[in-house]
């Protein structure tokens, strides 16, 4: 109907065992053997970095600046061959000249090798396209090509690679990182992943840092690991190179942004008053953390609480009194014990006062009545110890989730899903996992991903508004008789995630408080 917003379509994310088996398949039924994929998915790869980045390719005469220089690195593997069909599809558009084009590939074909890669070394061949081998005496030769290029497209390693990068591959991979400390350093274009990348990547390992990969779907689940996600640069997605119900049958994490999830929670009526909007009880600050309070309340006031009452040590209420507006700030001593709201947050910039055990025991038994929980900050360690009943939501950064996990900050950077899924199993808890990616585990299995990489969130007090958030959100669930832990933790990353991403595309460093105006903005047109 017309006006009316479709849902966006659900992205499954896979692991390489799983998009190998897509890929057998894509060919036993559905008649798309490897020559067919690779075509599609180079030509898929040229049309979207064409789309992103047509800076490069206006003025198609070259009048007036040099003519580009683009270079295919391939391996032995399609991924290499997915490269050089996105070369060829440049060419053949005219938006690269042959002559000035080039592959770099780590062997010449056999004559009697039949296979994607080599009939795309042929056909290149055929077009003028020199190719260089990076081996012995002529790797001199391969490197210079490479030094001399304006764009790389990367195709040395796909998702097929078990363990780390060795051999010409990693030598390829150290060069070309390299050449971006240079003057003038040529852009990287990566193919599915940057080469290096695997399911069991681990730190130090040879990874290309590449601008931008084009994404081929189903997206990758490594690609989006923190420890390697920064050298993804801008992801391009590349859509309709396998049939839809082959990507529907995939079991992995949601891939999940604010258009996909904002849908998930209902709007607010207009006959609604506040405490049909959901009353929210946040107890946070301490001296010298007092702005953590007062942001944890401003986010949760933007995401559309009714009523946000924040209980704080005495000594912070006059402090915090005057500057709370339309929140109910009041001391813990005057409120005493009990515990009020329909959902309640507990540890932004809390600190570790004698009494925080016994409040914390108090929430437990809220959470365990059917009041939605949510923990962070300080409240995280003292609340690792207990089993919890399916209404809390943990909200840890990196160093917050080790000391819940009892593992290293580094391996949970590495591999996160593994280790929230069980967390979030273990603890009968939601798990929102903050980082420049947000990985969100329930306790029934399900898991999402939201890409951040927005540093204009990387401040004191993002946290806090996100908790904020969280609150607010499982109030409204409550008063609308429809709370769920994976629900509000998705949907509260993907409001902050949104709101930092226009923030930062307005080119300006903010303080954390101010992004509310913008969490305000965002969930007002959703949900008003």
């Amino acid at each position: 109907m017309t006006g009316l917003i479709p849902e966006p379509r659900n992205i499954k994310l896979a692991s390489a065992p799983a998009a190998r088996a897509l890929d057998e398949e894509a060919s036993r039924s559905w008649g798309l053997n490897s020559f067919a994929l690779v075509e599609a998915a180079g030509r898929g790869c040229a049309q979207s970095f064409t789309g992103a980045f047509s800076a490069f390719f206006k003025n198609l005469d070259f009048k007036g600046r040099p003519p580009l220089r683009v270079t295919a690195v391939s391996g032995s593997g399609n991924n290499g061959a997915d490269a050089m069909v996105l070369l060829r599809a440049l060419i053949f558009r005219g938006l690269v000249r042959a002559d000035l084009s080039a592959a770099v590939i780590n062997r010449i074909p056999r004559e009697d090798e039949y296979n994607p890669r080599s009939e795309v070394c042929r056909s290149l061949a055929v077009l003028g396209v020199p190719s260089f081998v990076w081996e012995g005496e002529r790797e001199a030769a391969a490197r210079d090509i490479l030094a001399r290029a304006d764009i790389i497209i990367d195709g040395i390693a796909g998702t097929g690679i078990r363990g780390p990068l060795g051999g010409n591959a990693a030598e390829m991979v150290r060069f070309i990182n390299a050449l971006k400390r240079t003057e003038g350093s040529p852009f990287i274009l990566a193919i599915d992943v940057p080469s290096g990348a695997s399911d069991d990547w681990e730190w130090g390992s040879p990874i290309l840092r590449a601008d931008a990969t084009a994404v081929i779907e189903p997206p990758k689940a490594m690609l989006y690991t923190p420890a390697i996600r920064p050298f993804g640069g801008t992801l391009l997605p590349v859509e309709e190179i396998f049939p839809r119900p082959l990507l529907d049958s995939l079991d992995g994490p949601e891939l999940l942004d604010w258009d996909r999830v904002r849908f998930r929670i209902g709007g607010i009526k207009k006959d609604d008053y506040k405490q049909k909007r959901g009353t929210l009880e946040i107890r946070a600050g301490s001296p010298g953390f007092s702005g953590a309070a007062r942001i944890a309340a401003r986010g949760a006031q933007a995401a559309g609480a009714g009523l946000v009452r924040l209980l704080v040590d005495d000594e912070l209420y006059p402090i915090l009194a005057s500057q709370t507006w339309g929140v109910m700030a009041a001391p813990l001593s005057l409120w005493g014990a009990a515990m009020q709201g329909d959902a309640l947050v507990l540890g932004p910039g809390w600190g570790k006062g004698a009494d925080r055990t016994g409040m914390l025991q108090k929430a437990w038994e809220q959470e365990s009545a059917g009041v939605p929980l949510i923990l962070d900050a300080d409240a995280i360690p003292l609340a690792r110890e207990r089993v919890y009943h399916g209404r809390a939501i943990f909200t840890p950064h990196p160093g917050e989730c080790a000391v819940l996990a009892g593992l290293p900050k580094e391996e949970i950077l590495a591999r996160p899903l593994p280790v929230l899924a069980r967390l979030a199993r273990e603890k009968q808890a939601t798990v929102l996992f903050k980082s420049h990616v947000f990985f969100i585990a329930a306790p029934d299995g399900r898991t999402g991903v939201i890409d951040g990489m927005t540093p204009v969130l990387a401040a004191g007090g993002s946290g806090d508004l996100l908790a904020g958030i969280c609150g607010a959100l499982a109030a409204r669930m409550v008063q609308a008789g429809e709370f769920d832990g994976y629900t509000c933790a998705v949907t509260a990353a993907a409001l902050l995630a949104e709101t930092g991403r226009q923030a930062q595309a307005a080119g300006k460093f903010t303080d954390p408080a101010e992004l509310a105006d913008g969490i305000a903005r965002i969930a007002g047109a959703a949900w008003l």
